[in-house]
Formats: structure tokens, C-alpha cells, sequence
């Protein structure tokens, strides 16, 4: 299974690509899923790729998230993930970055549907958690988690593709199952 994890921003959307990988023999620890009892199969992360859309300030709002289409498109085009999973912010500070963030992600999500890839929206509590196990971990300890967990030879640079990592694996943890084939 792939998925891509995308930061939506309009000066910045992170993506990240990971490939979930499951050991066929399932272990020997069982799960509740949806109340019925499964055994767990242990899975594996790893990246196919990381990075960044970046827009340029000097174009009008519309230019830049025309550009945030044209880059998606090529990158669902690329890499054909299963699922899209996305960080929902639902708190801003500021009313002027809300508003173009906001415009992104709709951008983003219409992209997504039009290539008919399923998405899944998380909040930043529930990727913070999924990566680190705590719900207030800081930019440091979940770049490093994410570093362990996809076996990265080195920490990722940009905290949007970093947050668009940690957006997969939260996926992959969050839909930790067996997957129906």
C-alpha cells in the first residue's frame, strides 16, 4: 500500500510517500478491530520520497494554487498512491494565513478526488501521537521519530515534509490491519 502525506500550505505543501509493507505470516499478538478479534501482521515503513510544492509570492493566489494542482497531479501521477492523508488544521492564529491554507487544502483534496484517491484527514494531536506515542511532542522529537521509523539515513530538513511523513505514518498506525485485497 502507498500513501502520500501532504502539509497543506500555500507558500509550502510538504508531501511525503511511504510504502506500508505487511509480513504475510501474521504474529502471534491479536487485535480488536471493529470488535472482532484479528491477528496483527507486522508492517514495515518505508519512504519512496519527501519534500516540498514551494509557490512563488510574487504570483496571484490563483497562479500559486494552480501550480499546487499541477505538482500534486504529477506527484499522484509518479508515485499512484492507495490513500492521500492529510493534517486538518482546525486552529489558526492568524486570519490572513487561515484563509490561503484553507484554499490549498481545497485545492489539494479536489486534486486527490479527481484522481480518485481516498483521503483521510488527521488532526496535528493525532499524528503527534501516531509518531511519538505523546500528543505534545515538539518539531525535534517527531522528526527524529520519523527518522527511526522509515529507517531515514538522516533526519528530514523541511518540517513540511517532515509533517507530511508523520501524516502517512499516522495513517499506517491508525489503519493497522489487515487490508481486504
Amino acid at each position: 500500500m502507498i500513501i502520500m502525506g501532504i502539509d497543506p500550505g500555500l507558500a509550502k505543501v510538504g508531501f511525503g510517500v511511504v510504502r506500508k509493507i505487511q509480513n504475510p505470516r501474521p504474529t502471534s499478538s491479536r487485535n480488536e478491530v471493529f470488535g472482532k478479534q484479528v491477528k496483527s501482521k507486522s508492517q514495515k515503513l518505508r519512504s519512496l520520497g519527501y519534500g516540498c510544492i514551494e509557490t512563488n509570492p510574487d504570483l496571484s493566489n490563483g497562479e500559486r494554487l494552480k501550480k499546487i494542482n499541477q505538482e500534486l497531479n504529477k506527484l499522484i501521477k509518479e508515485y499512484k498512491p492507495d490513500v492521500l492523508a492529510i493534517e486538518n488544521v482546525y486552529f489558526f492564529k492568524n486570519l490572513k494565513t487561515a484563509m490561503p491554507v484553507s484554499q490549498a487544502k481545497g485545492v489539494i483534496l479536489f486534486t486527490a478526488a479527481k484522481k480518485k484517491v481516498s483521503i483521510y484527514e488527521f488532526t496535528p494531536l493525532q499524528i503527534k501521537t501516531a509518531v511519538t506515542g505523546y500528543g505534545r511532542a515538539d518539531k525535534k522529537q517527531i522528526k527524529e521519530m520519523i527518522k527511526i521509523l522509515l529507517n531515514l539515513k538522516e533526519i528530514p530538513r523541511s518540517d513540511d515534509a517532515a509533517d507530511a511523513l508523520g501524516a502517512a505514518i499516522c495513517y499506517s498506525r491508525i489503519f493497522n490491519y489487515p487490508q481486504k485485497k
